[in-house]
């Protein structure tokens, strides 16, 4: 019915996706204005809490633990039945608060919250791409490799990098995330599965984003050598990422010759407007005073 109120449920679901739409780096602006237009703070904490903590995991959000030289990730991956996280790297588990963006509650990890038959594979698969985020996303990087308990026969790599430059009326994050094989000492090939993301959102004089997903599937020949491939898994991983950033690069440089097809070369007449005889024109006649 046209004018009737929305109910609580109508209003925390419309708030709810709004936040999940919020951009890199900008999520503080979107959740205090759908606090101001909620009005209800009790109404956001209960029905917005569960899309508040489904964006963080989303978007790989980065958290330094005290303590702990290197950030980690806050997945759905290493995330615990409990609602704590862990990070396998620095064998720690903690509590995230999803609005304060911080780590509390920082423990050493249990005997049970760790797969301890594929760790050593996962920590050479953890110092191969510590090596290739430190190359390419120089500065800005976070790579988390995982063995999570719930998922059998794979292991789950996620790399982040974001730049937020909020003076500069611009923020971005690259998001991408890599199912990859056991290793089982065999001379095989083996099929990774991944799945990039690419977010930028540029608001001077304007409001664009740029949005792009693309799942890619690479055949890569594992040895009866750990170490080697580890090397081998993640050099097809740069290759196929390296790619995947080229391919953008092209696209968007070709957007302007692209929109200047769109547009009208002539006007209707087929005649460039002659702006010192523009009293002759029709629209001269239409816009004069009366």
């Amino acid at each position: 019915m046209i004018g009737a109120e929305l109910s609580d449920a109508e209003k925390t679901k419309i708030a709810s996706d709004i936040v999940l739409q919020s951009p890199p780096g900008e999520f503080n602006e979107v959740f205090n204005d759908v606090r101001t237009l909620l009005n209800d703070d009790t109404l956001l904490d209960k029905g917005c809490l569960e899309a508040v903590k489904q964006y963080n995991k989303s978007q790989f959000v980065t958290v330094k633990l005290d303590g702990v030289e290197q950030s980690t990730l806050v997945t759905e991956h290493n995330e615990l039945s409990d609602g704590r996280f862990v990070d396998p790297k620095s064998q720690k588990t903690f509590k995230y608060d999803h609005l304060r963006k911080e780590a509390v509650e920082v423990h050493p990890v249990g005997s049970k919250e760790l797969d301890d038959k594929h760790e050593q594979w996962r920590k050479t698969l953890q110092k191969e791409v510590d090596e290739y985020v430190h190359e390419h996303f120089y500065k800005t990087g976070v790579a988390a490799v995982f063995t999570p308990l719930h998922k059998e026969k794979t292991i789950i790599l996620c790399i982040e990098s974001h730049q937020f430059q909020p003076k500069n009326f611009w923020n971005g994050r690259w998001r991408s995330e890599w199912h990859l094989p056991l290793f089982d000492g065999k001379a095989t090939t083996h099929k990774c599965t991944g799945k990039l993301r690419l977010q930028v959102h540029y608001y001077e004089d304007g409001n664009v984003q740029l949005i792009s997903e693309k799942d890619l599937s690479v055949d890569v020949k594992l040895s009866a050598d750990k170490e080697s491939s580890a090397k081998d898994i993640i050099q097809a991983i740069c290759e196929a990422e390296s790619a995947y950033q080229i391919a953008i690069q092209e696209s968007q440089s070709s957007m302007e010759s692209t929109f200047k097809t769109l547009r009208r070369q002539l006007p209707v007449t087929r005649s460039k407007l002659d702006w010192l005889k523009c009293h002759s024109y029709r629209i001269m006649q239409d816009v004069k005073p009366q």
